[in-house]
């Protein structure tokens, strides 16, 4: 028997005792309703698929697979065949590229392979030599490869999986690196998913329209000439693959032989899933989606595997990107778990509690702070933006993480912040915490490495004087912290009906969830119960992002309640990151900080790449020839 028949054989289904062990252990914590979502279905799998009723946060590889495609000749991309090289170059020596960065971010063990660039590799420091050809061949005109070749590079995959997993490894995160490795993806995704050239082509590394209508010719060219047979992996594969799709099939089949987990990232990785899943079904058990990708048939593709992506950030690049930030989000849920777990996990929060009595806030206090907002730095942002548009990787393909770095930039007049700057997490109560809650809340900000302040306040109050007292609060906060997540708790879990979000939803939002009154009549129409804490909240958002502040939101209560204020003072808006849906599609509905943390955490990662990515200049990588990059990028 192969190594590849071996491994499909091994590949069994994740474990269900695993998995209900934990979904009790939850359900008796803190009820039948975490308020987790997406997060407490995404620690059931991991469990299920490591066999683990104690799940422990995961040792993770990330392994960039590189080769060249010989369809790159058709002038597919906008970067010339010398990136592949060059851009591996970078992983190993400059250790400038995004897989760098976010590696970092991710805390996982990079990895760089050889699959089949075709270039002499032999003098790079720490390539894993797996070369099987000098790239393939060109796909447009004929296979791509030998089926024996396609075989080696998915055993290649199997191998390399193995390595890790006998070291402990037990969350793969695979990237790719190869120029015009999306013009074959999209025929693969056309042969499995059924799609036309035109439904599966994206712009890949952000081409012109021109260059996209050769594309689509060109990969209809490749369908047409190789006739990909969807039902065998290995003939699609070797028509219109590449060596390193193929090695990535071998990861996440090898991963779910070893019962590890595997995010799949973008397009690329999306491919290689598709392979994986056509030659052992059973695969997708162990995958789990990060992102949805820029490119259109990518959604077709997490359709055929039958899984969902947790974030839309508008990436449009591989690398283990998407991945990278997304394995965060397991991370945060196994942590949570254990805090939960822990009778011993005492949280460390500061607390304020609202005075019995102070002086009201006046007009002129107010209108103070809504006509002298100050301006963003246009400089700072300029400068943020040409240094993002010149790092080594296709321009804007990282979507959300750049318009974060360029506001923040804007925010703290600096056109490079640090890994450093500071954050705080602000949670308004009007009641004691459960247990639950103090723990979610505390495990959630040490995870964003932020500090928590618990203002405490009093409802026998004037709504001025709440006003006043998140004002307070949210300046002081922002004067040392100018990352500041705001929030409020609940008491206790309550049904959906019941929770502040449901009543805020219903009293001040219309059926299709635009806002139903004007601003400045938005107050009196919230649920009198509630009205202290919005105040409050409503002062924290204003003054600390006043303050210069980028402010950071939680559940759907302060999304509400920020939306009213952007409109109240539409100087604020850029001052304001909506986590939750905007980025994150978990549908979480715990209060207390934790969604806002995860936008902590998205913060973290744009900072990763402003701080840790290197220039094409610095990294000696040519630039875009084609697209929006062409003249803006400098080499």
């Amino acid at each position: 028997m192969s190594l590849l028949e071996d491994t499909i054989a091994k590949i069994q289904p994740p474990s269900a005792e695993a998995v209900e062990h934990i979904r009790s252990k939850l359900d008796r914590t803190v009820g039948d309703e975490t308020g987790l979502g997406g997060l407490k279905e995404l620690l059931l799998k991991y469990a299920g698929i490591t066999l683990s009723d104690h799940p422990e946060p995961p040792k993770k590889a990330t392994i960039i697979c590189c080769a060249d495609h010989g369809v790159a000749e058709m002038k597919v991309s906008a970067y010339p065949p010398s990136t592949t090289v060059q851009m591996t170059e970078n992983y190993l020596i400059s250790r400038g590229a995004v897989a760098n960065a976010l590696s970092n971010f991710a805390g996982s063990e990079l990895l760089v392979a050889d699959l089949g660039i075709a270039a002499p590799t032999d003098q790079l420091p720490g390539l894993i030599h797996k070369k099987i050809a000098l790239g393939t061949k060109n796909c447009a005109a004929g296979p791509a490869m030998t089926r024996e070749q396609a075989i080696q590079s998915i055993e290649t995959g199997i191998e390399l999986a193995t390595e890790c997993a006998e070291k402990g490894t037990c969350c793969f995160l695979p990237g790719e690196m190869g120029i015009a490795n999306t013009t074959s993806s999209a025929c693969v995704a056309a042969a499995f998913c059924g799609l036309t050239p035109e439904e599966a082509t994206g712009r890949g590394t952000n081409i012109s329209d021109e260059r996209l209508k050769l594309k689509i010719e060109v990969v209809r060219k490749a369908l047409e000439i190789n006739k990909p047979n969807p039902a065998d992996g290995l003939d699609v594969l070797m028509k219109v693959g590449g060596f390193e799709i193929g090695c990535i099939t071998g990861i996440i089949l090898g991963a779910a032989a070893h019962h590890t987990f595997v995010v799949i990232d973008g397009f690329n990785t999306g491919a290689a899933a598709l392979i994986a899943q056509s030659l052992a079904p059973l695969t997708p058990h162990y995958l789990m989606g990060s992102h949805l990708a820029a490119e259109p048939a990518h959604k077709a593709m997490l359709k055929k595997l039958g899984i969902s992506p947790y974030m839309d950030m508008r990436f449009r690049l591989g690398e283990a990107t998407g991945s990278s930030i997304a394995v965060n989000l397991l991370d945060a849920a196994v942590m949570a778990y254990k805090s939960l777990s822990d009778s011993d996990d005492t949280p460390g929060f500061y607390h304020e509690t609202m005075p019995p009595k102070s002086l009201p806030i006046t007009d002129k206090t107010f209108d103070f702070y809504l006509n002298t907002f100050p301006t963003l730095s246009k400089p700072a942002m300029e400068a943020c933006r040409l240094r993002i548009d010149n790092l080594a990787k296709p321009i804007y393909s990282l979507g959300f993480l750049e318009e974060i770095a360029v506001e923040l930039a804007g925010i703290v007049d600096d056109e490079r912040p640090g890994l450093d700057t500071g954050r705080s997490l602000l949670c308004f109560a009007t009641g004691e915490l459960s247990e639950a809650q103090n723990k979610l809340t505390s495990s959630f900000a040490r995870h964003a490495c932020a500090s928590v302040t618990i203002a405490h306040l009093r409802k026998d109050r004037p709504l001025t004087e709440a006003f006043d007292f998140g004002r307070e609060i949210g300046e002081a906060l922002s004067f040392s912290d100018p990352i500041l997540g705001v929030a409020l708790t609940e008491a206790a879990p309550d049904d959906a009906v019941g929770t502040k979000a449901a009543k805020l939803r219903k009293s001040l939002l219309n059926e299709d969830g635009s806002l139903r009154y004007e601003a400045s009549e938005f107050l009196q129409k919230t649920p009198k119960e509630l009205q202290t804490e919005v105040s409050a909240l409503l002062g924290a958002i204003i003054a600390g992002a006043h303050n210069n502040a980028l402010i950071v939101l939680d559940d759907e209560s302060t999304e509400i309640i920020a939306r009213y204020a952007e409109v109240l003072c539409p100087a604020v808006k850029p001052y304001i990151l909506h986590t939750q849906p905007a980025l994150l599609q978990l549908g979480m509905t715990i209060t207390g900080g934790c969604t806002a943390c995860l936008g902590i955490k998205i913060i973290d990662a744009a900072l990763h790449m402003l701080n840790d990515m290197k220039t094409f200049a610095e990294a000696r990588v040519s630039v875009a020839n084609d697209g929006p990059g062409a003249g803006r990028q400098i080499e």
